[in-house]
């Protein structure tokens, strides 16, 4: 028999995790606001902010009563709030920033979709047709262009975290020619020429993503001698001879894309072309609770999933390559990798 003590915890723990909601547009609603970067110079009142931010006074301490309550944010003795290390990820101009990270979660995009779950999970497929009249990247690209800024800049700030750490991971000798498949603006590609000066690559995404591409790899740019931008769909195509493959968190579609991706790769490289696959696996996530939030999000946008290192395993064999292992990279990413074999192409 559950004791009282424990069950209200339980129940406690259930109003915690359903009003998760309210976590989200707390912390969009502070980075829209700029509160963070508000109190970059010290402690300040709610009233005092409310000033700066054009709010209202009582409202705003609400919301950071709330963000405080969740340990972003603190509240002093005085009654002013305060940043704290948290809240330091909240400012635009802190190096590791997850300001746009926290808009793209909560994009009212993801509102519109999230009510359809039971949907995608009765029927297993993506529910963004029903929802939006289009495959919902088809659909971003066409109809929301500032949702697409928000992407992007997001996974800027994601790549910004772990490309350092990533880079080293993939044990390049340095001479390699590296292939950035679906590689957003090109920020690991721009870390894997700079660690290594002899190294060459290519980066190749959707035109509206390359478009946007960092300057030093852009016609110009410190880096375009050795940087090769290409506009494409790595389902339709991979137009690139490299030594290296790398696929950062693109496989997590439905298998069918995926299988098209690996298939294209094995198609143009050359026998022991190293394939190496970055992304959270489940099996070796350190955030167990962001990677099961995003594997549903995959299955309502695009019916895919977050993989395990087996089931990448069974994807390389099914698309004809050779499956080695797993590297870890000392962050949330690992390093599924795997080889072209002899008559890969």
């Amino acid at each position: 028999m559950t004791r009282i003590p424990e069950l209200q915890s339980n129940i406690s723990r259930i109003k915690e995790v359903a009003w998760g909601l309210v976590s989200t547009a707390a912390l969009v609603t502070a980075v829209d606001l700029g509160v963070a970067q508000a109190l970059a110079a010290g402690p300040r009142s709610a009233a005092d902010l409310a000033a700066e931010l054009n709010a209202d006074p009582g409202a705003l301490a609400q919301l950071l009563d709330a963000l405080v309550a969740r340990e972003i944010f603190d509240k002093n003795e005085d009654g002013a709030y305060a940043n704290n290390a948290l809240s330091e990820l909240l400012r635009d101009d802190d190096p590791h920033s997850m300001t746009y990270l926290v808009r793209w979660i909560g994009h009212p995009l993801f509102w519109r979709l999230w009510p359809h779950l039971p949907g995608a999970v009765k029927a297993g497929e993506a529910q963004s047709a029903e929802v939006f009249g289009d495959d919902f990247f088809r659909y971003l690209h066409t109809h929301e262009p500032e949702a697409v800024s928000v992407f992007n800049a997001a996974m800027t700030q994601a790549s910004t975290h772990t490309a350092d750490a990533v880079v080293r991971a993939l044990g390049l000798s340095g001479g390699e020619t590296v292939a950035d498949i679906g590689g957003g603006q090109g920020r690991l590609l721009r870390t894997v020429l700079e660690t290594h000066p002899a190294a060459t690559g290519y980066l190749l995404d959707l035109d509206g993503v390359v478009a946007h591409a960092l300057p030093e790899l852009r016609a110009g740019g410190s880096l375009a001698d050795r940087a090769t931008v290409l506009a494409g769909d790595c389902r339709d195509d991979i137009p690139v001879r490299a030594d290296v493959y790398v696929l950062k968190n693109i496989l997590d579609w439905d298998d069918e894309s995926t299988l098209k991706t690996l298939a294209n790769v094995r198609r143009n490289a050359n026998p022991g072309a190293r394939v190496l696959v970055v992304e959270t696996l489940t099996d070796h996530t350190p955030e167990p609770v962001v990677t099961s939030a995003l594997d549903l999000l995959l299955l309502l946008n695009v019916a895919g999933r977050k993989h395990s290192s087996h089931q990448v395993a069974e994807l390389f064999e099914r698309a004809g390559l050779t499956f080695t292992g797993v590297e870890a990279t000392g962050t949330f990413l690992s390093i599924a990798a795997g080889t072209v074999p002899e008559g890969g192409r």
